[in-house]
């Protein structure tokens, strides 16, 4: 099972819009130049609102040890996102230090990208395909509403659990879906009205939609 995530979540209202419509994972953002940023005392308010089930996912960009230690005080969070260039070594020494599931994010651009995959398979927990931005675009490691050509994971196999990421929206998870046959989705900015601004009706149709494809709660 994988299920939705919604990441980037800022406000209670979007918190428990996102528990209405079903999600698996919300996802908060410990990386200060994403508009969708986060500070530990607002997290923590926000991860306590979430149901048992619901996972409080914190995502972090190649983040110190010491930044690690300084969320995880204070947010109850119930797992790791790594979205930067962090390397198996040190995804193996993030989830030994946390003592909690780690998700580590692929960017793809080619097949190349793609093979990447296999060398965090025994050192993570689950997997996030993301679009790789063009190198000429200032773009944020994640978020960025970019998608990837999906045929390049299409019929592919992990030995884990994987999330599709990549500017999906209401409208074209369920495709994404039928191309990769994903069994959990990730969205940021299809479901917003603006960066960091979360749409509660795109996120109840992305969800819906998910579920209508196949995605399990």
């Amino acid at each position: 099972m994988a299920g939705v995530k919604i990441c980037g979540v800022t406000t209670p209202e979007v918190v428990d819009a996102c528990v209405a419509a079903g999600a698996a994972y919300v996802g908060f953002v410990f990386y200060p130049p994403s508009p969708r940023s986060i500070v530990p005392s607002i997290a923590r308010d926000l991860a306590r609102r979430l149901p048992t089930g619901v996972r409080a996912v914190g995502l972090f960009v190649e983040p110190a040890d010491e930044v690690l230690r300084d969320v995880l005080a204070t947010v109850p969070l119930d797992m790791i996102q790594l979205h930067g260039n962090e390397t198996p070594a040190r995804v193996r020494e993030v989830r030994d230090s946390v003592s909690m599931p780690v998700m580590k994010a692929i960017r793809i651009a080619d097949a190349a990208d793609v093979e990447t995959a296999d060398q965090y398979a025994d050192c993570c927990d689950m997997l996030l395909f993301d679009a790789r931005a063009p190198a000429n675009v200032a773009a944020l490691p994640g978020g960025n509403g970019l998608s990837f050509d999906w045929s390049l994971i299409q019929g592919r196999q992990w030995p884990l659990p994987w999330l599709l990421s990549g500017g999906l929206t209401p409208e074209t998870v369920a495709d994404a879906v039928a191309a990769t046959g994903a069994s959990g989705v990730d969205v940021s900015s299809g479901v917003e009205d603006r960066p960091g601004r979360k749409n509660i009706e795109m996120i109840a149709a992305f969800i819906e939609n998910a579920k209508q494809a196949g995605i399990s709660g």
